[in-house]
């Protein structure tokens, strides 16, 4: 037996694990992968030291090898199958060249044989074809884990380009199983005219082009568990189709013919996603030497896309074939020696989600040709050498590629390529937090930090529902500017695809739902943050006026529900001192976010149910919350930051200047998006911006919004310095610029003469304002003796205080601002003016 193993191979972007490997020594035969089947049973021939040519299969979960037949003779084995119970083994096979038929005078005899072989144990030979065309096969599983069954269905692809279904029923006698039918075996035509076809094992599924005039109509077949089956769909393809020869994907490989159909035949690939995806890939001819041209066509969009690359260097040896790998979410398109270019499936309509590597990064060892194809999703079938490799993207050399990329689509792509890729893993996030916050100044066409939240939350809360990745953004971008050097692309709009399906789940399903989100305007069915803007604008606006109506209390109540649904993810202790006061305006975005996105999501969920709906916009607003917070926990930690920082009698480190420019980025890119941020943001931005901006800075900073004036900051900032000179300068600026409401809450924080004669002067404006909006009788001179013998003072102290006395108080929450502190501080403020001391 020859030796199957696994072994990492040398890669960059992509990793590839080995599964099967040819061993070309002189002293064995090579083994050839011939078929992949559902169960994952690898299929392969090699020939023995008699030149016998056997048949055996590979267990990609047991990781074990079962010997499945012998020929004692040299065959040239073109394809083979098993059915699911390993009772019936079907094989095509080359019995002689045309020059040996000549040479041998056997022109009776049929060039290709086609058998069907009791394995249970080795009885029977059945002959199926014998032609002179050659002949794939291929066994159906229509129902997953079954182990016995009385009846197998058998494909048989045609080179006269048909394809039909044998019905074989079987019977078990004495500890053997033989096939029950003695004469010809039931069969039905499944497609006919056909220049191309590729089989899907894992979904049981066949596509198949037949030309129509100008254009080709792509159709599928869907072979069901009640061994019935039927077409299921129609597209056309502006694809020109010249071709004679069938060209067969995923039914087995004849290197010896197919490389001859290669150069005359189509060099397609039809590629489906877990989410609904369905792609027909297409290398196409180009006049130019060194210009390659391939189309992806995204049929569950409706376009097209044509890309044109020119080549830095070419050979006059090297191919100029694309060949393509199914990766789930991405589609790549690969030309050895030359690029690496992986498309986003779910999002191509922005160029900047797509990855394209050239040189180092694009080179793949093991591949070196274009005899490629993926018989299932993340692994490749080299049909050239007849191994097969399972491949995925690697983590780290993706995370290096973006550490070390120069230009902004290739940033771009890279980061949406691992929170998309890999999900939702602690480290993965932490690495990429550091990029962000090392590159805020490097990124000029993008908003790294944007980008993050929104795709990281989109790859969080897609999973949830079905249909939900319709609805959220998945990106801050409207539009791309950017440009992939050496890389031209062209869309064009196709007409989409016919389904014909009845109760159909799983992927049919998903295809139909995107085809009806591109019926009705895809792009906006996404949820964007305009309405919320305005509104959110117009309440802040209206504070004063409607802080009781039903309405802003139901807002508010929102924000109490994302908040202590946050509590209850975030139960540590937070190295980030966040979430521990109110904040008005975020409470009041936060709570108008849920408000929006819960009617937009119902708008289109209808069928979800409310309760559902309440979840997930809970967890949506949270998760960003979280992600705020996650960003600040982690770059809190590579700077070393301690858990409280509000000490203003120290200058901040280089650290904290640090985290305060990226704090300054988040609430750029907050305010970008219109997105709330966790309660305390404002304050501990400002206290960092005390402890490490100068005061001319401080100030411009908050003159133009970039700090946000809190309670909780002014008021620690007004008792805890002292009254130094520079401390006074800094107190009173911060004073001059607080709004009114807040003023009157922290000024009597600051014990100074200053403060105390501006509160005081403007409680008294503040009263006379209050009498002349009302009708007020004379004041009466009926009240306490006055202990001050000056009598304007007295007389205005009478004055406001019969104001007082009809309920007209500016500071009713204040019971230190009254009269009396008027008086206390007129004294105070003219016995200074003498410089006189006052007792």
């Amino acid at each position: 037996m020859h030796n199957l193993y696994s072994e990492p191979a040398q890669m960059k972007i992509l990793c590839f694990l080995i599964l099967i490997i040819s061993d070309t020594s002189e002293s064995s035969s090579a083994l050839y992968v011939v078929n992949v089947e559902r169960n994952g049973k690898i299929i392969y021939t090699w020939k023995g030291n008699q030149r016998n040519t056997h048949i055996g299969s590979y267990d990609l979960q047991t990781k074990q090898n079962e010997h499945l037949y012998m020929f004692e003779r040299d065959l040239h084995v073109i394809s083979c199958s098993v059915n699911n119970e390993r009772t019936l083994l079907a094989v095509s096979f080359r019995q002689y060249t045309e020059e040996e038929r000549v040479s041998r005078l056997l022109q009776s005899v049929s060039k290709y044989l086609t058998l069907l072989i009791e394995i249970h144990p080795i009885n029977n030979v059945r002959v199926l074809k014998a032609v002179d065309s050659c002949v794939r096969v291929q066994f159906l599983y229509p129902v997953e884990d079954r182990n016995t069954s009385t009846e197998s269905h058998l494909l048989l692809v045609s080179e006269d380009k048909y394809i039909e279904q044998f019905d074989i029923r079987v019977v078990a006698e004495e500890h053997k199983v033989v096939i029950q039918n003695s004469g010809q075996l039931p069969r039905a035509r499944v497609a006919d005219d056909l220049i191309w076809a590729q089989w899907d094992m894992m979904e049981q599924r066949l596509f198949y082009i037949v030309p129509k005039e100008s254009r080709s109509t792509l159709k599928c077949v869907q072979f069901y568990p009640d061994e019935n089956f039927n077409s299921i769909l129609e597209s056309h393809l502006d694809i020109s189709v010249n071709d004679t020869q069938l060209k067969l994907v995923n039914f087995g490989y004849d290197y010896c013919q197919d490389q001859d159909v290669a150069s005359k035949s189509l060099n397609l690939q039809v590629f489906t996603s877990k989410a609904g995806g369905l792609c027909v890939c297409c290398s196409l001819a180009s006049d130019i030497p060194d210009e390659i041209m391939y189309s992806i066509y995204f049929l569950h969009k409706g376009y097209n896309k044509t890309f044109t690359v020119s080549l830095e260097r070419t050979e006059s040896h090297q191919l100029k074939e694309v060949a393509f790998m199914n990766l789930d979410y991405y589609v790549a398109a690969y030309l050895p020696g030359q690029f690496l270019h992986l498309l986003n499936i779910q999002h191509p309509d922005l160029p900047c989600y797509s990855l394209f590597l050239t040189g180092e990064d694009a080179r793949i060892d093991v591949l070196q040709n274009c005899s490629i194809q993926s018989p299932l999703m993340s692994t490749v079938l080299d049909c050239h050498v007849g191994s097969m490799y399972a491949v995925s993207i690697s983590d780290s050399a993706l995370l290096q590629f973006l550490q070390d990329s120069k230009c902004d689509s290739e940033r771009l792509a890279a980061l949406h390529c691992a929170l998309l890729y890999f999900r939702h893993t602690e480290d993965l996030e932490m690495q990429i937090i550091w990029w962000i916050s090392d590159n805020l100044s490097t990124c000029h066409s993008f908003d790294p930090i944007q980008e993050f939240i929104i795709a990281s939350l989109y790859c969080r809360m897609c999973p949830e529902t079905h249909d939900l990745d319709k609805l959220l953004p998945y990106t801050s971008l409207l539009d791309w500017i950017g440009i992939i050097p050496g890389v031209t692309c062209a869309t064009d709009i196709i007409s989409l695809p016919v389904l014909e399906f009845q109760n159909s789940k799983g992927f049919w399903e998903k295809l139909n739902s995107n085809l009806e989100s591109v019926k009705y305007a895809e792009p906006h069915l996404h949820y964007h943050s305009n309405v919320l803007r305005r509104e959110w604008r117009k309440l802040s606006e209206e504070r004063e006026e409607r802080t009781t109506t039903v309405y802003l209390r139901n807002i508010f109540e929102n924000a109490k529900k994302v908040l202590s649904h946050l509590d209850t993810w975030d139960s540590e202790e937070r190295l980030v001192p966040l979430f521990q006061e109110e904040d008005y305006e975020q409470q009041l975005l936060m709570g108008l976010m849920v408000a929006q996105l819960k009617e937009h999501l119902m708008r289109h969920l209808q069928y979800v149910g409310k309760k559902k709906i309440d979840q997930i916009v809970l967890d949506y607003v949270a998760n960003l919350l979280n992600l705020v917070h996650r960003i600040l926990k982690e770059v809190w930690r590579r700077y070393q930051l301690h858990s409280c920082i509000f000490c203003f009698d120290e200058r901040g480190s280089v650290g904290e200047f640090a985290v305060f420019h990226i704090m300054s980025r988040i609430l750029e890119a907050a305010n970008g998006m219109c997105m709330p941020l966790p309660p305390g943001f404002h304050t501990l931005h400002l206290g960092l911006g005390v402890r490490c901006l100068p005061l001319h800075t401080l100030l411009h900073y908050i003159d133009h919004g970039v700090l946000h004036l809190t309670e909780t900051c002014v008021r620690k900032l007004l008792k805890d310095l002292d009254n130094t000179e520079k401390n006074e300068k800094l107190k009173f600026s911060i004073v001059m610029r607080l709004p009114e409401a807040l003023g009157q809450k922290v000024r009597q924080f600051w014990n100074h003469p200053t403060n105390a004669n501006f509160i005081a002067r403007k409680y008294v404006k503040l009263l006379l304002e209050k009498l002349g909006s009302r009708q007020c009788s004379r004041p009466v001179p009926e009240r306490l003796p006055v202990p001050v013998e000056f009598l304007p003072l007295n007389y205005l102290s009478n004055m406001l205080a019969d104001i007082e006395n009809q309920d007209v108080h500016p500071y009713e929450k204040q019971d230190r601002v009254n009269v009396r502190f008027v008086e206390e501080t007129a004294l105070k403020h003219t016995m200074n003016l003498l410089g006189l001391k006052y007792s």
